[in-house]
Protein backbone atom coordinates (compact mmCIF):
# COMPACT_ATOMS: atom_id res chain seq x y z
CA UNK A 1 0.00 0.00 0.00
CA UNK A 2 2.90 2.68 0.96
CA UNK A 3 4.81 1.53 -2.57
CA UNK A 4 1.42 2.47 -4.34
CA UNK A 5 0.89 5.74 -2.91
CA UNK A 6 4.66 7.13 -3.13
CA UNK A 7 4.41 5.96 -7.17
CA UNK A 8 1.21 7.99 -7.28
CA UNK A 9 2.83 10.67 -5.07
CA UNK A 10 5.54 11.07 -7.54
CA UNK A 11 4.28 12.16 -11.03
CA UNK A 12 1.72 14.32 -9.44
CA UNK A 13 5.15 16.24 -7.28
CA UNK A 14 7.07 15.95 -10.48
CA UNK A 15 4.27 17.87 -11.82
CA UNK A 16 4.03 20.54 -9.25
CA UNK A 17 7.61 20.87 -8.78
CA UNK A 18 7.64 22.02 -13.08
CA UNK A 19 5.28 24.30 -12.35
CA UNK A 20 7.00 26.18 -9.68
CA UNK A 21 10.03 25.76 -11.91
CA UNK A 22 7.35 27.65 -14.36
CA UNK A 23 6.55 30.55 -12.26
CA UNK A 24 9.83 31.01 -10.66
CA UNK A 25 11.00 31.85 -14.46
CA UNK A 26 8.71 34.57 -15.47
CA UNK A 27 10.19 36.32 -12.14
CA UNK A 28 12.53 38.90 -12.81
CA UNK A 29 15.07 39.01 -9.40
CA UNK A 30 17.63 42.14 -9.19
CA UNK A 31 21.06 41.19 -10.67
CA UNK A 32 23.22 43.57 -8.50
CA UNK A 33 23.79 46.77 -6.75
CA UNK A 34 25.84 49.86 -7.92
CA UNK A 35 26.67 52.78 -5.72
CA UNK A 36 26.00 56.03 -6.55
CA UNK A 37 27.96 58.79 -7.71
CA UNK A 38 27.84 62.36 -7.02
CA UNK A 39 27.64 63.74 -11.13
CA UNK A 40 29.86 66.38 -11.54
CA UNK A 41 28.09 69.86 -11.48
CA UNK A 42 25.87 70.56 -14.75
CA UNK A 43 26.58 66.96 -16.26
CA UNK A 44 23.50 65.44 -14.88
CA UNK A 45 20.30 66.85 -17.17
CA UNK A 46 16.66 66.50 -15.04
CA UNK A 47 14.55 67.44 -17.65
CA UNK A 48 11.76 65.85 -17.50
CA UNK A 49 11.58 65.23 -14.07
CA UNK A 50 14.70 63.04 -14.48
CA UNK A 51 16.78 61.74 -11.71
CA UNK A 52 20.43 62.23 -10.74
CA UNK A 53 21.94 59.76 -8.73
CA UNK A 54 23.10 60.69 -5.02
CA UNK A 55 26.72 59.58 -3.73
CA UNK A 56 27.13 56.83 -1.45
CA UNK A 57 22.64 55.55 -2.47
CA UNK A 58 22.41 51.91 -3.53
CA UNK A 59 20.96 51.45 -6.55
CA UNK A 60 19.39 47.89 -7.54
CA UNK A 61 20.56 46.37 -11.24
CA UNK A 62 18.64 43.75 -13.12
CA UNK A 63 19.58 41.73 -16.15
CA UNK A 64 16.23 40.91 -17.36
CA UNK A 65 12.39 41.96 -17.43
CA UNK A 66 9.29 40.41 -16.85
CA UNK A 67 8.16 37.94 -19.51
CA UNK A 68 6.31 39.57 -22.27
CA UNK A 69 2.29 38.99 -23.23
CA UNK A 70 -0.36 40.26 -24.74
CA UNK A 71 -0.75 43.02 -22.07
CA UNK A 72 2.78 43.17 -20.32
CA UNK A 73 2.29 45.78 -17.19
CA UNK A 74 4.94 48.40 -17.14
CA UNK A 75 5.67 51.90 -16.35
CA UNK A 76 5.69 54.77 -19.01
CA UNK A 77 7.68 57.44 -18.12
CA UNK A 78 9.10 60.75 -19.82
CA UNK A 79 12.10 60.99 -21.87
CA UNK A 80 13.52 63.07 -24.72
CA UNK A 81 15.53 61.46 -27.51
CA UNK A 82 16.70 64.61 -29.06
CA UNK A 83 20.32 65.76 -28.91
CA UNK A 84 21.16 67.35 -25.77
CA UNK A 85 17.93 66.14 -24.14
CA UNK A 86 17.96 63.93 -20.77
CA UNK A 87 18.21 60.40 -22.67
CA UNK A 88 21.98 61.26 -22.64
CA UNK A 89 23.58 59.77 -26.08
CA UNK A 90 22.43 59.02 -29.55
CA UNK A 91 19.79 55.69 -29.90
CA UNK A 92 21.13 52.27 -29.29
CA UNK A 93 19.56 50.95 -32.38
CA UNK A 94 20.77 53.23 -35.00
CA UNK A 95 23.00 55.73 -32.84
CA UNK A 96 21.45 58.92 -33.77
CA UNK A 97 18.73 60.80 -31.99
CA UNK A 98 15.25 61.16 -32.77
CA UNK A 99 12.28 63.81 -32.71
CA UNK A 100 10.31 63.56 -29.64
CA UNK A 101 7.42 64.56 -31.93
CA UNK A 102 7.38 60.62 -32.72
CA UNK A 103 6.18 58.07 -30.98
CA UNK A 104 9.08 56.20 -29.67
CA UNK A 105 10.50 54.18 -26.69
CA UNK A 106 13.50 53.07 -24.70
CA UNK A 107 12.67 49.24 -23.12
CA UNK A 108 14.08 48.56 -19.92
CA UNK A 109 17.21 45.92 -20.59
CA UNK A 110 15.90 42.67 -20.09
CA UNK A 111 12.66 43.65 -22.95
CA UNK A 112 15.48 45.66 -25.17
CA UNK A 113 16.90 41.60 -25.04
CA UNK A 114 19.95 42.56 -26.96
CA UNK A 115 18.65 44.86 -29.44
CA UNK A 116 15.96 42.38 -30.80
CA UNK A 117 13.57 44.80 -30.84
CA UNK A 118 15.20 47.42 -32.62
CA UNK A 119 13.04 49.57 -34.67
CA UNK A 120 10.30 47.55 -34.34
CA UNK A 121 6.88 49.10 -33.13
CA UNK A 122 5.01 47.96 -30.02
CA UNK A 123 1.54 48.96 -29.03
CA UNK A 124 1.43 51.03 -25.44
CA UNK A 125 -2.02 50.84 -23.88
CA UNK A 126 -3.37 53.18 -21.33
CA UNK A 127 -6.35 56.11 -20.55
CA UNK A 128 -8.82 54.50 -21.99
CA UNK A 129 -6.26 54.33 -25.63
CA UNK A 130 -3.56 52.64 -27.60
CA UNK A 131 -0.58 54.29 -29.64
CA UNK A 132 2.28 52.58 -31.73
CA UNK A 133 5.80 53.76 -30.76
CA UNK A 134 8.86 52.67 -32.46
CA UNK A 135 11.69 50.91 -30.37
CA UNK A 136 14.89 53.46 -30.51
CA UNK A 137 16.81 53.13 -27.74
CA UNK A 138 17.42 50.78 -24.64
CA UNK A 139 16.85 51.97 -20.80
CA UNK A 140 19.85 50.39 -19.25
CA UNK A 141 18.42 48.70 -15.80
CA UNK A 142 21.97 47.07 -15.78
CA UNK A 143 24.24 50.03 -15.04
CA UNK A 144 24.15 53.90 -14.20
CA UNK A 145 25.62 56.99 -12.29
CA UNK A 146 27.99 57.60 -14.89
CA UNK A 147 28.34 59.65 -17.84
CA UNK A 148 27.31 57.12 -20.71
CA UNK A 149 23.66 57.16 -18.54
CA UNK A 150 24.04 60.75 -17.86
CA UNK A 151 24.47 60.61 -14.41
CA UNK A 152 21.14 58.94 -13.62
CA UNK A 153 20.45 55.30 -11.94
CA UNK A 154 19.63 52.54 -13.36
CA UNK A 155 16.51 51.69 -14.64
CA UNK A 156 13.75 49.58 -13.37
CA UNK A 157 13.39 46.41 -14.88
CA UNK A 158 9.65 47.08 -16.08
CA UNK A 159 10.29 50.30 -17.83
CA UNK A 160 8.88 51.84 -20.93
CA UNK A 161 10.79 55.24 -21.50
CA UNK A 162 8.73 57.21 -24.03
CA UNK A 163 9.15 60.54 -26.03
CA UNK A 164 6.20 63.33 -25.44
CA UNK A 165 4.67 62.18 -28.48
CA UNK A 166 3.32 58.67 -26.76
CA UNK A 167 2.06 60.66 -23.71
CA UNK A 168 0.06 63.05 -25.92
CA UNK A 169 -0.87 60.22 -28.43
CA UNK A 170 -2.15 58.24 -24.97
CA UNK A 171 -4.19 61.49 -24.04
CA UNK A 172 -2.54 62.17 -20.77
CA UNK A 173 -2.51 65.86 -19.49
CA UNK A 174 0.75 67.52 -19.44
CA UNK A 175 0.83 68.16 -15.94
CA UNK A 176 0.56 64.71 -15.23
CA UNK A 177 3.00 63.07 -17.35
CA UNK A 178 6.11 61.29 -15.86
CA UNK A 179 4.72 57.71 -14.72
CA UNK A 180 1.89 55.92 -15.82
CA UNK A 181 0.94 52.50 -15.30
CA UNK A 182 0.25 50.57 -19.23
CA UNK A 183 0.69 47.52 -20.67
CA UNK A 184 2.10 46.75 -24.11
CA UNK A 185 2.93 44.52 -26.59
CA UNK A 186 4.83 43.54 -29.97
CA UNK A 187 3.02 44.60 -32.77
Amino acid sequence: MKNTILLVSLPILFVLALNCLEVEAQVCRPSGKIIGKKPPHGKCNTEDDSDCCFKGKIYTTYKCSPQVSSHTKAVLTLNSFEKGGDGGGPSECDKKYHSDDRPIVALSTGWFNRKSRCLNNITISANGRSVVAMVVDECDSTMGCDEVHDYQPPCADNIVDASRAVWEALGVPKNDWGYMDITWADV
